[in-house]
């Protein structure tokens, strides 16, 4: 059975259909329509004068702006998922990139970085597993050879 959207040609089997998919040579006969970049920075300009306006009311100076600014990301990142869609420039990982580096450095500077836990926290966590790791051995070496040494002791 074929795959949905997918129907052999007249006159040759499904069997035939599936080969030419899969053969290597499929690959470079389809044209990838190119980027429009311009077209893409102007629809986002629309969509970041969006978010700024919105941002301006929430004391991003001041504080991290992040629970009530979620509902406006998200906005943004719809708008501009749009636009790549688009303008073809979906795959183009950087044109994204750029506008979401440049809203974090500007709206959310402000917030709470990520560090690395203490070190008593790591000891603290990573001592367990060290410990059953060097105990294991030597438990299942003892529970091995107390079970052979009942079983040849007399009377037992």
């Amino acid at each position: 059975m074929l795959a949905a959207g997918l129907e052999p040609y007249a006159g040759f089997g499904p069997s035939f259909s599936l080969m030419c998919l899969f053969s290597p040579g499929m690959a470079s006969k389809f044209v990838v329509s190119p980027c429009d970049p311009h077209l893409f920075d102007s629809g986002v300009n629309d969509c970041l004068s969006d978010f700024n306006r919105s941002m301006e009311s929430s004391g991003y100076r001041e504080s991290c702006p992040w629970p009530t600014a979620k509902g406006n990301y998200n906005e943004l990142k719809t708008c501009v998922d749009d636009w790549a869609n688009a303008t073809l420039c979906r795959g183009h990982g950087s044109l994204k990139d750029d506008i979401f580096l440049a809203v974090h450095k500007t709206y959310f500077k402000r917030c709470e970085k990520f560090r690395d836990p203490s070190p008593t926290t790591l000891a603290a966590l990573i001592a367990p597993v060290v410990v059953v790791t060097l105990f294991l051995p030597i438990v299942c070496a003892h529970l091995a050879t107390r079970n052979a040494y009942w079983l040849d002791s007399p009377g037992l």
